[in-house]
């Protein structure tokens, strides 16, 4: 089984044009009925610095999620922010920028990799709490653009610290470094061993070249979980100049369907539509 995971607030955080409410509303409405694992609709995040999410909250209440087997995924870049989104009962998985990158924190949250720390045991004890998930994301998880340390062996040295402080889903993020599908066999290979009972998971940004072997390298390593965006769009728009976009959900679903192993039966007729007003939005 494969989960695919669309993140529309990845695509449209640092997309140029102020999208409408009414836009996200109609496109996120598609998205929820496609059949993905995970829609992630949006995030508690400074409007000054993200105006692109600064309805986030408004977009949410709009929605109609009668019938989606999707789940709802929010992102919290602080305390205040998850304290937020535990309370409110549509949301059921709550997702956290984590790294061990010094700098890649103080541009992207504005914490240090201690304060990202305890971020990480509150928000997996609110989700504990308020019965959500808490997906907790490695970003420069292979590799380093800033000089800051890296290594697997401190790769899996900070994962441990995460399970202990209660993280169960890892998804690994290289930001804006182009990897390799070697690096990404190798990191896999590692981690998924070590900590069985961890679900790993892929967010890749990448070009459109060599997509295929470096899903494939995750996929073979035993991940199952991958993160994508219609189109490509998108990326973090803090991570500077390097930015990367993010791997186009068709190429997972291409992907999923040639080994038969998506949990769900995607909608193809909504997924259609999806694809369709993508083009509308993103212009």
């Amino acid at each position: 089984m494969i989960k695919i995971i669309e993140s529309p607030r990845e695509g449209m955080q640092g997309f140029s044009r102020i999208i409408t409410t009414a836009e996200k509303v109609r496109y996120i409405d598609h998205l929820m009925h496609v059949g993905f694992d995970t829609v992630e609709i949006g995030s508690i995040v400074s409007p000054r610095i993200i105006p692109q999410m600064a309805d986030s909250m408004e977009v949410l209440k709009k929605l109609d999620l009668t019938g989606t087997v999707s789940n709802v995924m929010f992102l919290a870049v602080n305390d205040r922010g998850a304290e937020i989104l535990a309370g409110i009962d549509e949301i059921t998985h709550i997702s956290y920028p984590f790294s061990f990158s010094p700098t890649f924190l103080k541009h992207n949250v504005n914490s240090t990799v201690e304060q990202s720390l305890k971020t990480v045991e509150l928000i997996t004890g609110l989700c504990n709490q308020s019965s959500k998930n808490a997906i907790i994301y490695v970003s420069m998880a292979f590799g380093n653009t800033y000089g800051d340390p890296w290594s697997i062996e401190i790769l899996a040295e900070w994962v441990r610290k995460l399970h202990e402080a209660g993280a169960r889903i890892i998804p690994l993020s290289n930001v804006s470094l182009e990897i390799d599908a070697k690096l990404i066999s190798m990191v896999y290979s590692t981690l998924i061993p070590m900590f069985p009972d961890i679900e790993f998971g892929l967010h890749l940004h990448t070009s459109n070249q060599a997509w295929y072997e470096k899903v494939n390298a995750a996929y073979t390593a035993g991940c199952r979980r991958f993160d994508g965006v219609i189109n490509g769009w998108g990326g973090c728009p803090m991570a500077g100049k390097e930015l990367l976009g993010n791997l186009k959900t068709e190429n997972l679903i291409a992907f999923a369907d040639e080994r038969s192993a998506t949990g769900v039966k995607f909608n193809r007729i909504a997924l259609r539509d999806a694809y369709d007003m993508a083009g509308e939005i993103f212009r």
